[in-house]
């Protein structure tokens, strides 16, 4: 179903897709006189698996804070949903439908797993100073939460911590808590940062696994990530970054096979076997240097 939605977008950068949840244009970000992202044009497709990839240094995380409200660019604006998030704060952007992840998880490891999961949630009433005094205003609310980050926690198969702190989990356990309490706001488009790095082989296949059927439960996917096999692999659509712009877009296969991204990537490793199952290794040990 995918592949029929991308059959038409063009094999170039900035394509325009037929349903797009995010719009980006004109997005520049400078440090001085370093250009960090100089984004003309950037659409996601609803409902897709878009991977976000490029070289150490190519703008991704940059660009990936700017479409969050972690960062702000000098110029440029983007759209979710048809409205703006320029200077939107990221927990607005999050209530408005868009989530995220880091790299460096960001669970609150003295608090427990579920305590961490609680705070995913969205329209707490307890939150609110006065009716924090009145449980009875605020504790059917909460039983729904604890019900609801139950549900995920098995999912993710992470209950039987639910009373661990959250420091006492391993890396790859944090991720798996991290994506689980994004899921806690019921977002429309997740935002992944490199969500394998530092997990091991026998939960890879398990994050995997849980960005797969988020697709598949019509949530819209944006990851950035390293691992050209797990690009390929889960990847409807793959725009490739650089130096702040975007030099390429279109399906995994065709992607490594670009000139422009084979010379982003291997630069003067140019006179070097580039078949496809070649080019794609190679890519993969340039970025896990």
């Amino acid at each position: 179903m995918t592949d029929d939605v991308f059959a038409q977008v063009p094999r170039e950068p900035g394509a325009p897709k037929p349903d797009p949840i995010v719009i980006a244009d004109k997005v520049h970000r400078h440090f001085g006189g370093l250009t960090a992202v100089d984004v003309d044009h950037f659409e996601v497709q609803r409902g897709a698996i878009t991977a976000l990839i490029g070289p150490n240094g190519a703008g991704k995380s940059t660009f990936f804070n700017l479409l969050t409200g972690f960062d702000k660019p000098q110029r440029g604006d983007w759209l979710f949903n048809g409205n703006s998030l320029k200077g939107v704060s990221p927990a607005k952007v999050a209530r408005a439908g868009k989530v995220r992840t880091f790299q460096l998880t960001k669970a609150l490891s003295r608090m427990t797993v579920i305590e961490n999961m609680r705070l995913g949630a969205a329209d707490q009433s307890g939150e609110n100073f006065f009716v924090a005094f009145v449980p009875a205003l605020w504790k059917a609310r909460e039983e729904e939460i604890t019900a609801k980050a139950h549900v995920l926690l098995k999912r993710f198969k992470l209950y039987e911590k639910k009373d661990e702190f959250a420091g006492s989990l391993s890396g790859g356990q944090r991720k798996l808590l991290e994506m689980a309490r994004a899921l806690m706001s019921d977002p429309e488009m997740v935002m992944l940062d490199e969500p394998m790095a530092g997990v091991n082989p026998a939960l890879t296949e398990s994050l995997l696994d849980h960005i797969v059927k988020l697709k598949n439960e019509g949530v819209t996917v944006l990851f950035v990530e390293h691992d050209m096999h797990m690009v390929r692999r889960i990847s409807d659509w793959v725009v490739v970054m650089a130096q702040g712009q975007i030099i390429a877009e279109g399906p995994p296969e065709s992607v490594m096979l670009n000139p422009q991204v084979q010379e982003a990537y291997l630069g003067a490793h140019m006179d070097e076997d580039l078949s496809e199952p070649a080019v794609a290794e190679e890519i993969k040990k340039e970025v896990s240097e």
